[in-house]
């Protein structure tokens, strides 16, 4: 068997031979994953809570600093 179909053969399963690597990159793959999930649902809530203008609330005369009776 050559070098190349013996490195070949190595690639093919995951986490063969180093275990420690693979878990290092299951690792980091899995916080990017959370990170990348985690900064689409706050965004996702920023988007859909925030005010877009001031509303206009009407105020009753009897009950503004200076109230108005009739």
């Amino acid at each position: 068997m050559s070098q190349e179909q013996h490195t070949q053969e190595d690639c093919r399963e995951f986490g063969k031979n180093n275990w420690v690597s693979s878990s290092r990159f299951l690792f980091y793959l899995s916080v990017l994953c959370f990170l990348g999930f985690f900064t689409g649902c706050s965004y996702n809530v920023y988007k859909s809570t925030r005010y877009h203008e001031k509303p206009k609330v009407e105020v009753q005369p009897s009950s503004l600093y200076k109230p108005e009776y009739k």
